[in-house]
This record gives C-alpha cells, sequence and structure tokens, in this order.
C-alpha cells in the first residue's frame, strides 16, 4: 500500500495517542467494543486483498519480487503491517506491509511509469470489487434469508460482519485514491501528469508526506473522503437492489 520515508517514532507516538483515545471512548459506549470485534473480519479481507491485488499486478507485468518475497499469497499473516492494521480498526483509515516492486522488471509492452500506475490502481479497484461482492451478499440475504434468521443473534452478527465489510472496503478504495504520497493515488496519476509538474511533485515529495499526515491526524482526511465513501456505498447498494429487486 504504501511506506514512510522518514522517523516513524514520532508517527508511532502520535498514533499510539490516537489509538488509545479511540479505547477510550469506546469503552464508555454499549456495544461500542462487541461493534468493534465484528470489523475484525472485514479489516482482514480489505487489507489482505488489497496488498495480494498489488503483488499479483506485478507479478503479471514482470517483477517477480512480490513472489520472491511470499506477497503473492491470501494469507493476512503475510500483509498485515500492526500499527496500520489497528489503525484500520480503531480509526477506519490505516495500511498494509507495503509490497516491494522493481519497476525495472516490468515487460517493456508499456512504460514503467504506466506499469507502476496499474500496479498501484490494482489495490483500490480489488477494494472495490470486494465491496460490490459483499454487497450483492448483503442484498441476496435479505432477498432469500427467512425472518427467523434475520432476528436470531447469527443472523445479525452475519449481516453486520458483511455490512462492515463493505464500508471498510469502500473507505481503503477511496483513501488510497487521494493523489498525495504515500498513497496509491500519487502513482495513479504520474502518467497524465505534463513532465515540469512530475518534476516539481518529485522534489516536493518531503512535503506532501507532511500534508498527508496532517490531513490524515487532524480528520481533514476524513471529511474529504466520506462524501465519494458514501456515494460509492448508494450506488453498489442501489445495484444490489436492483438485481435482486428489492
Amino acid at each position: 500500500m504504501f511506506n514512510f520515508s522518514f522517523d516513524k517514532k514520532y508517527l508511532y507516538i502520535i498514533l499510539g495517542i490516537m489509538i488509545l483515545s479511540t479505547i477510550a471512548s469506546y469503552a464508555t459506549q454499549e456495544g461500542a467494543l462487541l461493534g468493534l470485534l465484528l470489523t475484525i473480519p472485514g479489516v482482514l479481507i480489505a487489507i489482505t486483498f488489497h496488498e495480494f491485488a498489488h503483488a499479483f499486478a506485478a507479478d503479471k507485468l514482470g517483477d517477480d519480487t512480490p513472489r520472491r518475497e511470499g506477497r503473492l499469497s491470501l494469507n493476512p499473516i503475510d500483509h498485515l503491517d500492526p500499527i496500520g492494521s489497528v489503525l484500520l480498526l480503531f480509526a477506519g483509515i490505516g495500511w498494509g506491509k507495503p509490497v516491494h516492486v522493481n519497476p525495472r522488471n516490468y515487460t517493456r509492452n508499456m512504460t514503467m511509469e504506466k506499469a507502476d500506475a496499474i500496479v498501484s490502481l490494482a489495490g483500490p479497484i480489488m477494494n472495490f470489487i470486494l465491496a460490490i461482492i459483499f454487497t450483492l451478499i448483503y442484498c441476496a440475504i435479505y432477498k432469500f434469508a427467512d425472518v427467523s434468521f434475520m432476528i436470531s443473534t447469527y443472523g445479525s452478527v452475519i449481516i453486520t460482519i458483511i455490512y462492515t465489510t463493505v464500508i471498510i472496503n469502500i473507505g481503503l478504495g477511496v483513501f488510497n485514491l487521494i493523489p498525495l504520497p504515500p498513497l496509491d493515488g500519487s502513482k495513479a496519476i504520474r502518467p497524465i501528469l505534463p513532465y515540469k509538474i512530475k518534476e516539481w511533485f518529485d522534489r516536493n515529495e518531503k512535503i506532501f508526506y507532511l500534508i498527508f499526515l496532517a490531513i490524515w491526524i487532524t480528520g481533514i482526511a476524513g471529511n474529504i473522503i466520506s462524501p465519494a465513501i458514501n456515494w460509492i456505498g448508494r450506488s453498489i447498494l442501489n445495484l444490489g437492489t436492483i438485481i435482486f429487486r428489492l
């Protein structure tokens, strides 16, 4: 997904404070901790498939680095970053263990820049595909499940897990499309940028990292992407209701 090029010590201190404050707020809300636990499957699915998609795309484009590092796997352990996973769980925004690639190994059927953009887009696209799949499952349950299942504890747990999996995948996909380093969107837009703007971005990369941290830690990033998440969520749900005639 992405990697940080500066001292992580200060970042982890800030993130630790954010996590502790979030835990404290959850502890005061009835049922909040249970709801938090039910988001764990969604977090595991979203991060694992996101990083696998990066690795798969790079492998198909000729770079065997992810394969050699064991990243062509759907085992969550191979893809989870402890800090990023906890943050995705508690803050709704996080990351997985970055997939290392070597652009020089890409096929020469396209420029390295375009191939790198495809690899970067593979992760968010996978999240949107998962959101569609789980939304269709969600709609199918409402269409075909009997009333006893819907009102049972087991049924409620299943429906909640599916719903949160949809939201987490949409959120992770949209978040990573923000065109700021170190997010996937920063590489995805490079092929369409004029040469001088690319140079300007490269010269000021550290500044963009700081801007990214600022909008993330202050919650501005959440406010920016919330409308997109809501719109995509409604659109996918509308698709599901049309297919299943709900």
